[in-house]
């Protein structure tokens, strides 16, 4: 069973458009992926905003890397690392408690992620 950071089941961010970093649904997360894409978190305007000035354009559509391109209110899986890197800058997406795989707890605190959670579509 893969589980989440509340130690429950974890269960899916979003599949239309399909996310994770194996684009199964799950944030979950494997040796491939480098960028630990744990955190399933809806998209704002100031994230993706935060996110295209670092560098990683989340807004254009890549169909060869079977990415839509992404618009506010969209759920994905994102980096954990940019999700602690926009806490700090005071832009962090919501997430979905449920749908953040364990593993984000090695960077980032359970108490931050609570204060900007979401309910579960």
């Amino acid at each position: 069973m893969l589980t989440n950071v509340l130690g429950t089941a974890l269960k899916g961010c979003c599949s239309k458009p399909a996310t994770g970093f194996y684009r199964d649904g799950y944030c979950r997360t494997g040796p491939d992926d480098r960028g630990l894409h744990t955190v399933c978190a809806r998209m704002t305007r100031e994230f993706l905003r935060f996110s295209l000035e670092r560098g990683n354009d989340l807004v254009t559509p890549r169909p060869e890397f079977e990415f839509p391109g992404l618009q506010e209110g969209d759920h994905w899986c994102i980096c954990v690392e940019r999700w602690s890197e926009a806490l700090d800058a005071g832009c962090p997406p919501p997430v979905v408690l449920e749908a953040c795989h364990i593993s984000a707890l090695e960077f980032v605190d359970l108490d931050d992620l609570k204060t900007h959670a979401i309910p579960a579509a």
